[in-house]
């Protein structure tokens, strides 16, 4: 999955655990940048008693690096506090819950937001409620207007919302990790030969599961750092993204009395910048060191971008498929195209009217060029597909980062840098065969984007 329990101790914490990060010029606000980060994946709709929430004791934070070092700029803090009304009842709630104020709600969760810019921190909201989650249609008759409450637009130019949301990405994952199994890809014919008899139909293994999602729209002004006391730099065109969540480094147990307690300095145990990064680049040994990292270190990981894993799997997987990828693996050339992708951003004269970059310091960050105004009629293979404004220029939420990826690990994007480079027939073509429109909840054309959140009523379980 893009990156839900991509390494072995964030799996073992999903609250902390960051599992899409989506960053584009928003569509009815061009002249801002919508930024979404989700955490607590795989929920399932019916949660109670006790549902799903953020952590009092994380602190989740959307970095903005403005000057390509790999380091944040501008960062946007989210802490949250949450308020039992009924100590007395092992109820979420007790009747309808028609308003973010509702006696009937037990158990509210409420957030801090605050904006960090070279060093100083300015507060931007405080006690902002989040909504409930969707207990189902007695519980939470109408969750789009407790969604409506919730979402805030501030006196500094943000708007923000924090809550539960449908999980967005769509990823046949069961076939995935089967070896690398892609469905409707084994059913194409190569110089007349059928790979395989028998494929199936793909499954999206996160549909009807939902995730806690931090949202913000941020004016592009906001986006500038401070120079100094006085002075702030220009708007940059490009940024780069990365989401993170920390933990206290030490945590005391508590007895009948006291209560647990958490202290010493914050420090990061997920991050999250390009998806799939750490689930399908970083090796295993080291996933949970890249969670602890910052961007700027990413160097460490270049070998695993330059000659990834899956690009010499794929000929293995599917012989006589790829050949021309499987000469390239075999020449031990690095593979610059994706270093270019995933962390130095595409530089200009590659792509006629297209750059990314954020210069030379290798980085694994979302990179959005905010000069590109959105897509009239996006296309979800973004960037590969003729559409500037999709990934791997940031990401909206119903670009196909799946098959995006997998058709650039065939070889699809060598080209780029190699122009006598052929890509196999099939590298166009490879795909788990899943689109937006097996995202069962629907999108939103507007703030905060991501579908209304399952209820626990009409789907007590993801397998029904």
């Amino acid at each position: 999955m893009s990156s839900h329990r991509e390494a072995p101790e964030i799996a073992k914490d999903p609250v902390a655990d960051s599992s899409d990060l989506y960053a584009f010029v928003t569509p009815d606000r061009p002249e801002t940048v919508t930024l979404i980060a989700n955490y607590v994946p795989l929920q399932l709709p019916s949660g109670g008693p006790n549902f799903f929430e953020f952590g009092d004791d994380v602190r989740y934070e959307i970095h903005i690096d403005n000057d390509g070092d790999g380091r944040p700029d501008v960062t946007y803090r989210f802490e949250f506090t949450t308020e039992i009304t009924n100590p007395n009842s092992f109820l979420y709630n007790t009747g309808p819950i028609d308003a973010l104020d509702s006696e009937n709600w037990n158990r509210r969760q409420f957030y801090s937001l605050t904006r960090i810019v070279g060093g100083r921190e300015q507060r931007l909201a405080r006690k902002l409620p989040c909504p409930p989650c969707n207990v189902g249609p007695l519980s939470t008759p109408d969750y789009g207007d407790l969604v409506r409450q919730a979402t805030f637009s501030l006196s500094t130019g943000e708007k923000v919302f924090a809550g539960q949301r449908a999980d967005g990405f769509f990823v046949d994952l069961g076939a995935i990790f089967d070896l690398g199994t892609l469905r409707p890809f084994q059913q194409l014919h190569v110089a007349g030969k059928k790979i395989f008899k028998e494929a199936g139909e793909p499954v999206n293994a996160t549909d009807r599961l939902n995730v806690h999602s931090l949202a913000l729209q941020v004016p592009m002004e906001r986006l500038r750092r401070r120079v100094d006391r006085y002075h702030w730099q220009e708007p940059a065109s490009v940024i780069g993204v990365w989401t993170s969540a920390s933990r206290r480094q030490v945590r005391v147990l508590g007895d009948r009395v006291a209560a647990d307690t958490n202290a010493g300095p914050f420090t990061q145990v997920s991050r999250l910048g390009n998806p799939l990064f750490n689930e399908v680049i970083v090796p295993m040994a080291q996933k949970d060191l890249w969670n602890t990292l910052p961007p700027s270190e990413d160097k460490r990981f270049a070998q695993f971008v330059e000659r990834p894993e899956l690009a010499a799997l794929l000929p293995v997987l599917y012989p006589d498929v790829f050949p021309n990828l499987d000469k390239l693996n075999r020449s031990k050339k690095a593979r610059a195209d994706l270093v270019a992708i995933l962390l130095t951003g595409i530089p200009e004269g590659l792509i006629d009217g297209f750059t990314n970059s954020t210069g030379d310091v290798q980085a694994d960050m979302l990179r959005l060029n905010t000069a590109i105004p959105p897509a009239r009629r996006p296309n979800r293979f973004g960037v590969l597909g003729g559409d500037l404004a999709g990934f791997p220029n940031g990401r909206r939420v119903t670009d196909d980062v799946v098959t995006i990826a997998l058709r650039a690990i065939a070889g699809l994007t060598v080209p780029l840098v190699d122009r006598k480079f052929q890509p196999d027939e099939a590298a166009g073509a490879v795909t788990p065969g899943l689109s937006a429109a097996d995202v069962t909840a629907p999108f939103l054309r507007k703030f905060p984007f991501l579908g209304t959140p399952y209820d626990g009523f009409n789907n007590p379980s993801a397998e029904s």
